[in-house]
């Protein structure tokens, strides 16, 4: 019984605490919302549909380019071991049950290789799925990049916009005085700096894409490689 009384005392002691925080909380969001009214809801809402829309790309990508991540060096030693053992069959048979662009190019090679093609013809279809499966891993990675350069000039333009307004405020006051331009270079400077977060957001993701393609694009290169000289060591033994 004592020990309940003691937890309700500590419990009591902290709710100032967590009342506080919430009232942190709330205040935070409400002075959010307050500045993104201030900055001029039409043009701030440009800029957040710019971060929406470029948020969407992004999460696009982080899915497709997880899926196109496999455990590369255990495919390559299956294919391997079965073009050793001289079994095509279950080297095409490994690849296509193996999602991502490296098991797209295998299975390329591989169906050239079982059509008895010559080693050219299969080097000449892994260099071109290559190039097309680099494409598909950069695919829609353009369009997070317009969005980078969007929003802050979205930004920009709302500054323009808010000066013209502090011009405009100042010639019908007929005062220069710090209240007359206050107005209009608030709303300058708020948008400005919403388009330049939003730019930053997306810049550190789109350099986050950048990596894992140029990752994903390596390891197509070396299993490609090993591959290719796997197709060799076949050829030669018949």
């Amino acid at each position: 019984m004592k020990k309940f009384f003691v937890t309700l005392s500590a419990i009591a002691m902290m709710a100032p605490v967590f009342a506080q925080e919430a009232e942190e909380t709330v205040s935070y969001h409400q002075v959010l919302k307050g500045q993104f009214i201030d900055g001029g809801p039409g043009f701030m809402s440009l800029v957040a549909i710019a971060l929406v829309l470029g948020m969407a790309f992004v999460v696009e990508r982080i899915i497709y380019l997880n899926l196109a991540e496999v455990n590369t060096k255990k495919l390559v030693s299956s294919v391997e071991d079965a073009l050793e053992a001289r079994n095509v069959d279950e080297a095409l048979e490994i690849t296509k049950k193996t999602r991502g662009p490296i098991a797209s190019i295998f299975t390329q090679a591989l169906i050239r290789l079982k059509d008895g093609q010559s080693l050219e013809d299969i080097d000449k279809a892994i260099t071109s799925y290559g190039a097309l499966q680099s494409c598909y891993l950069e695919k829609n990675l353009s369009w997070i990049t317009l969005f980078i350069a969007a929003a802050p000039s979205l930004g920009f333009l709302g500054t323009a916009i808010g000066m013209i307004q502090a011009f405009d405020d100042i010639v019908k006051a007929g005062d220069i005085s710090p209240t007359v331009v206050a107005g209009g270079m608030k709303v300058a400077l708020i948008t400005t700096v919403g388009g330049i977060v939003v730019a930053l957001i997306l810049q550190i993701f789109y350099n986050y894409l950048l990596s894992k393609v140029e990752g994903i694009v390596s390891d197509m290169e070396d299993a490609s490689i090993s591959l290719l000289d796997a197709i060799i060591k076949f050829s030669v033994k018949k």
